[in-house]
């Protein structure tokens, strides 16, 4: 994990941000992506990111805490868990995260006769 952070809002909620390395596509490291999670505390932030899969997900300090647009952002989704490549395509939108976690379908070949 590159960096993370997380901002407290108003309402004692918290939104937790953590730039993660994407899946690979088998020709090296993946591409590093920025997810972000709404959750009561920073501790159920993490479950709900474990609990999708992400077992060795930690925070450790503040230095990347989510911006102003990441917290808006999340706040209006309704999953409250989002992600999108980080920094460089800073104008890519953000995805939910089982676009990021959904397993790559083989392609099937056609047997029908012809």
């Amino acid at each position: 994990m590159a960096g993370g952070g997380f901002s407290k809002l108003p309402n004692g909620s918290v939104v937790v941000a953590i730039t993660l390395t994407g899946p690979t596509d088998g020709t090296g490291p993946g591409t590093p992506v920025r997810v972000l999670v709404h959750a009561a505390n920073r501790a159920r932030a993490l479950t709900r990111l474990r609990n999708l899969g992400l077992r060795a997900v930690y925070l450790r300090g503040n230095a990347e805490p989510p911006t102003p647009d990441e917290i808006t952002a999340v706040l209006h989704h309704p999953d409250g868990v989002l992600w999108r490549a980080r920094p460089e395509r800073a104008q890519e939108l953000w995805h939910p995260i089982r676009a990021l976690l959904r397993p790559a379908v083989p392609a099937v070949p056609d047997h029908r006769p012809a």
